[in-house]
């Protein structure tokens, strides 16, 4: 089996880590009641959506 000749530097195991992060969700405020909430789907606050009532609360 194969073993390494040297030890990993933590440069070298961060540089190849950079891309293993969590990535934050696209959050916008309601344009009707202000809330967050993410892009592109229904308010859970109020039930809109491009302006208009998509749920009844």
């Amino acid at each position: 089996m194969a073993v390494p000749f040297r030890r990993t530097s933590k440069k070298v195991k961060n540089q190849r880590r950079t891309h293993k992060k969590l990535s934050v969700p696209g959050m916008v405020a309601c344009p009707n009641c202000g809330e967050m909430k993410l892009a592109h789907r229904v308010c859970k606050e109020c039930g809109t959506y491009k302006g208009k009532e998509v749920v009844n609360n």
